[in-house]
């Protein structure tokens, strides 16, 4: 008797919700409502079974269960479950989807018990293994995880980026929902309603599968049950009917993303029949476990031997191992390349705060963002070129308010004979793209370490762009840093251009001057390390000063410091020069590489005569050929 009122009060609870999705939507005249529907008990009776542990009136507490809605289209449900707890009126419902409501078209950071901001299909699972690893390995606290995964999403190789990871570190405080409802966009999905396709597909990547009924609460809850006692991750698949509750939505094609006109909404109230707008469901309160915390201690000094070179990568991970102490919310993960990014040092003094998340990038950065969600300040790395295939995790981050660093090393052609497949030459231009991000491209081993510190310190999505070769020391130990900044190097009252740079063609414009200096040639040169946000004040000052600007870089033009620096300087008036790569890349020394893309000490020269003797400013003979 007792468990028939439990779900005869979960089945009043799942008709409003049902009944908040459909007149939400067909108020805002725009939304997801069938996907909704198909949902409905189980993510009711998830919430309001007994088994999920959250404070609503704390959605902060470390100890909450952790909801993540990888479909994030159905966010009618999403809203409308927290509109059944308690903690969401029927006002705010009512502004779905307008301007200014925190009641978005698919959840982000600023609905208040938004985990992480979806919608773009594929992420929700990785998020969970970031908030799962977080329970697990370092909170050391027993909340556990679970993603609602729409049956068309599963097509993703995330997904199963994911699944491997998850089985990999034995996230047992991971579940996974699949709404298997048949229907995508446009019609069928992969594997319709074959249930064990989901189910065999799971278990070989070594989780436990439950197949289920979603509209049945009895099976519902026992799938939840089921999955408090397991060994390995668990993943429900669940067989659900998209629209269902309304019979002339139900399992009908067409339906996706559109909302019931007025007369369809009434005729779709009646079949849902007398809806207790009253009724509310309970969650049960999470324990009062304290998280497991390093209490800040002071960093090390720096300790870069003068004189002697060092690559800005390897440079990166003896800073964060430095660092650490003082930010003992750091994390690292790497992907499968720690001995190339410097990552390794930070992994050998830090073991238990390093992952190894191998070669699958998607899920290494959706991980890190629940890693961020739940308070770590996670440092993601690998290869530059490598982080355009996580790109759409990386640009979905700033809407959960994901604090990450992305620190990416084998940039540009100066990694000389790996090729063009492990050059990144698009990164500065992807990052500077990513809403309020910050690009650091330190040229020693100094500014690195400062930078890297100045990244731990910064709220926010942080990229430093790294050096594979290594370069000389060029500032002192003492010399401070400032996201924002650049560093004038090289600079006399008869400068007659000035050089900037940053990273490799730092280097390259330092030997530049000289060798021009020598020819009675004086010109300015800038260490443009923070690519973004710019030090505008600093490059007008140079500009106005010589009145010619050239900017090197080791990566292709479009997106890079040259378009950076041009439209800082734009309503200035002083022609912006751009030497960069632009022809195809090939494998070779870098020294080699750097002289056939124009962008080394000979090609500076030769740009900064060309322009000279155009201008007739100094009566120089330009090479042949130049």
């Amino acid at each position: 008797m007792e468990d028939r009122g439990k779900f005869e009060n979960l089945e009043k609870i799942g008709r409003l919700i049902r009944y908040h999705c459909i007149t939400m939507t067909t108020r805002a005249g725009s939304g997801h409502p069938t996907s909704s529907l198909s949902a409905t008990d189980l993510m009711a009776g998830l919430l309001f079974g007994g088994g999920f542990r959250y404070d609503p009136d704390h959605p902060e507490n470390p100890n909450n269960d952790r909801l993540i809605f990888s479909k994030g289209h159905a966010s009618p449900l999403f809203y409308a479950l927290w509109a059944a707890a308690g903690a969401v009126s029927e006002e705010e419902l009512s502004t779905y989807r307008k301007f200014g409501s925190p009641l978005e078209g698919h959840p982000t950071s600023t609905f208040r018990y938004t985990e992480a901001a979806t919608g773009s299909l594929g992420m929700g699972l990785s998020i969970g293994v970031g908030t799962a690893l977080n329970a697990k390995y370092l909170d050391k606290l027993p909340y556990r995880t679970y993603v609602l995964l729409g049956d068309s999403e599963m097509a993703e190789g995330s997904q199963w980026e994911s699944l491997q990871i998850a089985a990999h570190y034995k996230l047992n405080n991971l579940v996974g929902i699949i709404d298997v409802n048949r229907l995508g966009q446009r019609g069928e999905t992969m594997y319709g309603f074959d249930l064990e396709a989901y189910a065999s597909r799971v278990g070989a990547f070594g989780w436990q599968p439950i197949v289920i009924d979603g509209h049945s609460y009895p099976q519902i809850l026992g799938a939840f049950q089921t999955a408090l006692n397991a060994e390995k991750p668990v993943m429900i698949v669940a067989k659900t009917i998209k629209g269902k509750g309304v019979s002339f939505l139900e399992d009908k094609n067409g339906w996706h993303g559109k909302p019931l006109d007025q007369s369809e909404l009434e005729k779709a109230l009646q079949e849902l029949g007398e809806i207790d707008r009253s009724v509310r469901g309970h969650i049960s309160m999470p324990q009062d476990a304290k998280p497991q915390t390093v209490a800040a201690r002071k960093a090390g000094a720096i300790n870069f031997p003068a004189g002697k070179p060092i690559a800005t990568r390897k440079a990166y991970g003896k800073a964060l191992a430095r660092i650490y102490p003082h930010y003992p919310n750091i994390v690292s993960l790497d992907g499968e390349v720690s001995n190339s990014t410097g990552a390794e040092t930070f992994k050998t003094e830090h073991p238990d705060r390093f992952f190894e998340m191998f070669i699958a990038e998607q899920n290494m950065v959706g991980a890190a963002i629940g890693l961020a969600r739940r308070g770590k300040i996670p440092f993601v790395s690998t290869f530059a070129a490598f982080f355009s295939r996580a790109f759409d995790q990386i640009r979905m981050s700033p809407y959960s308010d994901a604090n990450i660093k992305f620190v990416g090393s084998h940039a540009g052609v100066s990694i000389g004979q790996d090729g063009p497949s492990q050059m990144g030459l698009e990164d500065i231009a992807a990052f500077r793209a990513v809403f309020d991000s910050v690009v650091l491209y330190p040229c020693d081993a100094v500014s690195t370490d400062a930078l890297v510190e100045e990244a731990a310190a910064h709220k926010g999505i942080v990229y430093i762009r790294t050096t594979r070769m290594d370069t000389p020391i060029v500032y002192d130990s003492k010399e401070r840093f400032e996201i924002g900044g650049a560093k004038v190097l090289r600079k006399t009252d008869s400068d007659v251009a000035t050089i900037v740079a940053a990273g490799v063609t730092l280097h390259e414009a330092l030997s530049a001057c000289e060798e021009l200096k020598k020819e009675g040639v004086a010109v300015r040169v800038i260490d443009l390390y923070s690519v973004k946000p710019l030090d505008e004040e600093t490059l007008l000052e140079a500009a106005t000063a010589t009145g010619i600007v050239i900017t090197v870089e080791d990566h292709y033009p479009e997106g890079g410091i040259g378009e950076a620096v041009r439209s800082a300087l734009g309503s200035s008036g002083v022609p912006v020069y751009s030497l960069a790569v632009r022809k195809k890349p090939e494998s070779g020394e870098p020294r080699e590489l750097l002289d056939f893309e124009e962008i080394s000490r000979k090609a500076i020269v030769s740009k900064v005569k060309k322009i000279l003797w155009k201008r007739k400013r100094q009566p120089l003979q330009v090479p042949s050929g130049s």
